[in-house]
């Protein structure tokens, strides 16, 4: 898959702009591959995609740990107060977070509680796809892994919620 507009084809500043929040509220792994733009390696989402989760995995564990945190809580209070950002909004609504009862909602906050307390970030997962009910249950399930396989599994997801954004910038998801 291409974009419409190829990476290679825009200034530093408007790649920044476009692919800054490919990783949630972390334009340093767009800057990461910045220099690489202009010589058209990344102007396919396959090569693009990778180079970006190359510097996240890359990166030291503390700065990882930052981009883990930086992703708000599945049917949080920044949600309630409406503080996510447009993808974070658009992706919990196709799983159809946004409309849970109260009761789910209720089982959501608990999750999410329970989960940063055994691991000290927020619960991560690509809910494109999902159902609030999948997601609930994936908790559940997640809430039994060691904290370094639960790191990795954050990572894994967050990689997987970037190359859904990378899509949805190449035209082919939404």
């Amino acid at each position: 898959m291409s974009f419409p507009e190829p990476p290679s084809g825009l200034s530093p500043d408007e790649f920044l702009d476009r692919f800054g929040g490919v990783y949630e509220h972390s334009p340093w792994v767009a800057e990461g591959v910045a220099a690489r733009v202009a010589t058209g390696q990344l102007d396919s989402l396959e090569a693009l995609a990778a180079a970006m989760a190359a510097v996240v995995d890359g990166a030291g564990r503390e700065r990882q740990l930052a981009l883990i945190r930086a992703h708000p809580d599945l049917a949080g209070r920044a949600a309630l107060r409406g503080e996510l950002t447009a993808e974070s909004t658009g992706e919990q609504a196709s799983a159809g977070i946004d409309q849970c009862s109260a009761e789910e909602f209720q089982r959501f906050q608990h999750c999410n509680d329970a989960y940063k307390a055994k691991f000290d970030f927020p619960f991560i997962m690509a809910v494109r796809g999902s159902d609030r009910h999948q997601i609930l249950a994936a908790f559940d399930a997640r809430l039994g892994n060691d904290a370094d396989g639960e790191f990795a599994t954050a990572i894994e997801h967050i990689h997987r919620i970037a190359r859904l954004r990378l899509e949805a910038l190449a035209g082919g998801g939404r």
